[in-house]
């Protein structure tokens, strides 16, 4: 029986993810936005890869609406998180998602709440 972590598709994304990853590394001056999406919910962290440490996240788990509404209201507050601990430049790693919908729409909505990437 197969487990359903193992698809094809998961597979594929945890691939292009490793790819990014070799090249993507969050320091203190520029940490990296990580961008994970689940079928019910989307989660932001800003994390310095030095240390090992989360710096800033958000998720849409208390978000009303729609999946997009909830995509735009993360970056929001991903990038407010960040802006009260004095962050304004990060690397953004997609986590292997293909770079349209929610993924554009949080990406888009930090960069107008005031990151830059």
């Amino acid at each position: 029986m197969k487990n359903s972590r193992t698809n094809k598709k998961t597979i594929k994304r945890t691939t292009r993810h490793a790819r990014i990853r070799a090249k993507i590394s969050g320091t203190k001056e520029m940490p990296r936005l990580s961008v994970y999406k689940s079928n019910k919910y989307i989660y932001a962290q800003i994390i310095d890869d030095t240390v090992g440490a989360t710096l800033a996240s958000a998720s849409s788990i208390k978000s009303k609406g729609t999946m997009m509404e909830a995509a735009k209201e993360v970056g929001k507050e991903i990038a407010t998180n960040a802006k009260k601990i004095g962050i304004s430049k990060v690397a953004f790693d997609r986590g292997g998602f293909i770079y349209t919908g929610k993924i554009q729409a949080l990406a888009d909505s930090a960069r107008e709440a005031g990151l830059t990437f």
